[in-house]
């Protein structure tokens, strides 16, 4: 007859319930899209769907006055691109979808900078060494302001949820916001948000030739 020891029981209950916590755990990255070296404890980060939106001239709301430093310590602010327009893309180096959008985005301004167009990367709730490695590696050619508690998100949070990362704004020429990808972004749709605002400053400065 098989015999039982005392509290065998319960050890097995145990390691149940710690299995079963660590695969909550690992779902919970998963939904978040954060890698644990964060080592943030605001980590509820969500891929959006990819959702575009341009938004007509008299329907454009005016960007949030922000600043702060680039990765390599260099002053920035929004207001330092008035008159060209400014593609502001939010992202992290744990972010996988950021990983995948980094070529397009860098395609986009090497084939549009001589018109105007500037991007800004807003570099959120990461580790500076992490963020600069990613800049590096993937050698992307426009700087980042490193904005490690989400204050920047947080100023357009009207316009973009916080949480969602990447997301990508296209800013014109007087600092107004004239579309939105919430999620990652590729080569065509970036390009038919960007191309229109380009153009608007292009017909203003052919008329008044």
């Amino acid at each position: 007859m098989p015999s039982s020891t005392p509290g065998a029981r319960p050890r097995t209950l145990l390691l149940r319930a710690a299995a079963a916590l660590v695969a909550t755990a690992a779902l919970a990255g998963c939904a978040g899209g954060v890698d644990a070296q964060t080592g943030s404890s605001d980590n509820r980060y969500v891929e959006g769907d990819g959702s575009a939106t341009a938004f007509a001239p008299d329907e454009r709301q005016e960007a949030p006055e922000v600043s702060g430093e680039t990765l390599d310590g260099t002053p920035v602010s929004i207001d330092d691109y008035r008159g060209d327009v400014l593609v502001l893309n939010f992202w992290a180096s744990w972010c996988a979808p950021c990983r995948a959008e980094t070529p397009v985005l860098e395609q986009v301004y090497q084939e549009n900078r001589d018109a105007g167009l500037e991007f800004l990367g807003v570099n959120i709730k990461d580790n500076l060494t992490a963020a600069q490695a990613f800049e590096r590696n993937n050698e992307v050619g426009y700087p980042s302001l490193y904005d490690q508690p989400g204050q920047v998100s947080q100023a357009f949070r009207d316009t973009v949820p916080p949480q969602s990362i990447p997301s990508t704004l296209v800013i014109d020429r007087e600092g107004r916001i004239a579309a939105r990808v919430i999620g990652a972004t590729n080569y065509n749709g970036l390009t038919e948000l960007v191309d229109p605002v380009l153009a608007e400053g292009a017909g203003e400065d052919a008329g008044s030739s």
